[in-house]
């Protein structure tokens, strides 16, 4: 019976062990199967991430995108194979978008679509490829478009060069950036006479003449001066009259080749600073803001200044601003009253001539000592004395000052028919400067010294009103409670107030009668 009972317990726990270990093997292979699962869909949402930051390497018809809110500088859409250049939105002064192609390494901005007409930064701009290359707002707003190209896709070249492409055979480009570039040009860009580059603050332009690179100045509304003229030298080969314009290269070598069209060898080379020097960086060259012509070369790390097309800051087209003078030791103004160095002008910038008012609201300004930068590109007349030169620019509408230059004899009149820029420090005293100056122009210089002046005094006579105001309020309070005080107790307590009745004994014992 006990045997039986024994078996039937050992059985039982046999049993019963069997189901502990069952049920411990199923919660292992549960664990293990969460374990993996947690395992496999990390696994998929990092391939997800990392298929997401893969960057997209050409647009088909139908794209559309959107600037991110939360992006604070450059949203990329589409990369090159080599992911060096990118096209995409970029932010420009903090609320404003331009599409952009930029040097990922740098974030440095080759080339702008829409540099005339920024669009806000919001998601109701949009991108769109329908074709064309389109960027719209609400209402149907076209902010930029490219010509109507009817292309298939859009990519970008390892060369930063973004394309259009009709995908025919063989392949067809519809529209590139290359042939509308802003204020860059990159290694092996043709450059062309029916370009422009324009800097960015949008006064200065290069453009290619029959047989010269010019560089112009809008100082004006209704006209341009060229302040920089580099001609071809024709070292190598010959412009010839008829045979097409001529166009200018970046070249890999490190120069600025000039070449007529239907001929590969140059007629002019301006060598950069790596000229024939191995160098595998990209090389580019800018309009800069200051209207210098600067070219730089990658070299993995930053940008490399290795030519400057104007060396002397002086001979820039305005480097200390309107009525200034420029000499090696800096800036100063024109009119010996004004103080340069306080407020870093001499008068406001202004623009338009003397034709639509009366011609007798100018004041006229003039100076020994000064000479014109790039004199040899301005127009001039020759007269026989000064008065003549000044009496030209005086009854000229058109004339806003005149230099004569009498050295030799030479009665050289040089006409400025823009607003008056930065001149040149010389010591010969015998060239003299005339120069027109509005009206107002000194007027509204002074009247904002004078404002600032009055806001300062009116802010010291505000405190001394308060300062006033807030001692007689403390004098007032002060009365106030020693006549509370008199009126309870029916003595004053003057300044004894805190002291003990032992004080009061001591002083009334010192002014009792000896």
């Amino acid at each position: 019976m006990w045997q039986v009972l024994n078996f039937s317990q050992s059985t039982i726990s046999l049993f019963s062990n069997m189901k502990k270990s069952a049920n411990s093997a199923t919660r292992t292979h549960a664990i293990q199967f969460l374990i993996f699962f947690f395992v496999f869909i990390n696994y998929l949402c990092s391939r997800t991430e990392a298929a997401a930051a893969t960057s997209t390497q050409e647009l088909l018809l139908g794209f559309k995108a959107t600037p991110n809110p939360s992006v604070s500088s450059f949203q990329s859409l589409l990369n090159d194979t080599t992911d060096t250049f990118s096209l995409g939105f970029l932010r420009v002064n903090s609320n404003q978008l331009a599409l952009a192609v930029i040097h990922l390494p740098s974030s440095k901005p080759l080339w702008l679509a829409n540099s005339t007409q920024l669009a806000p930064w919001s998601d109701r701009i949009e991108l769109s490829f329908n074709g064309s290359l389109v960027i719209s707002g609400p209402h149907s707003r076209v902010f930029w478009s490219t010509t109507r190209a009817e292309g298939q896709r859009v990519v970008i070249l390892n060369t930063s060069n973004l394309q259009i492409q009709k995908l025919d055979d063989p392949l067809s480009v519809v529209w590139q950036s290359f042939d509308f570039p802003t204020d860059t040009l990159v290694e092996n860009q043709n450059f062309t006479s029916t370009m422009s580059l324009v800097s960015s603050n949008g006064l200065y332009s290069m453009r290619l003449g029959s047989n010269f690179i010019g560089l112009y100045a809008k100082f004006n509304d209704k006209s341009e001066q060229i302040y920089w003229r580099h001609r071809a030298l024709e070292a190598k080969a010959d412009i010839v009259e008829g045979k097409g314009p001529i166009y200018v290269r970046v070249n890999s070598d490190g120069f600025l080749g000039t070449y007529q069209v239907g001929n590969n060898v140059p007629v002019d080379v301006e060598a950069f600073n790596n000229f024939q020097r191995n160098s595998s960086g990209l090389l580019t060259l800018r309009l800069e803001q200051d209207g210098n012509l600067k070219g730089h070369y990658w070299d993995g790390t930053n940008w490399v200044l290795n030519y400057q097309a104007i060396s002397d800051a002086c001979q820039l087209p305005s480097p200390c601003g309107s009525y200034s003078l420029c000499k090696q030791s800096g800036c100063s103004c024109l009119d010996n009253r004004t103080d340069y160095s306080s407020s870093g002008e001499c008068f406001a910038s202004t623009s338009g001539d003397f034709c639509s008012e009366d011609k007798s609201r100018f004041r006229v300004l003039r100076r020994k000592g000064v000479e014109l930068p790039f004199k040899e590109l301005i127009r001039y007349e020759m007269t026989s004395y000064l008065e003549q030169c000044e009496d030209l620019c005086q009854n000229n509408c058109s004339c806003w000052g005149a230099l004569y230059n009498n050295a030799s004899g030479s009665g050289f009149c040089y006409m400025l028919d823009y607003p008056i820029q930065t001149l040149l420090g010389a010591g010969d005293v015998s060239k003299l400067g005339y120069f027109k100056l509005r009206e107002d122009a000194g007027k509204r210089k002074l009247n904002t010294g004078i404002a600032a002046g009055i806001g300062i005094l009116g802010g010291a006579l505000l405190i001394l009103i308060g300062v006033i105001l807030f001692g007689g309020y403390k004098i007032w309070t002060s009365r106030r409670a020693n006549r509370i005080l008199e009126a309870e107790d029916g003595v004053s307590p003057g300044p004894y107030k805190n002291l003990g009745s032992a004080s009061f004994r001591s002083i009334e014992m010192c002014n009792a009668p000896r």
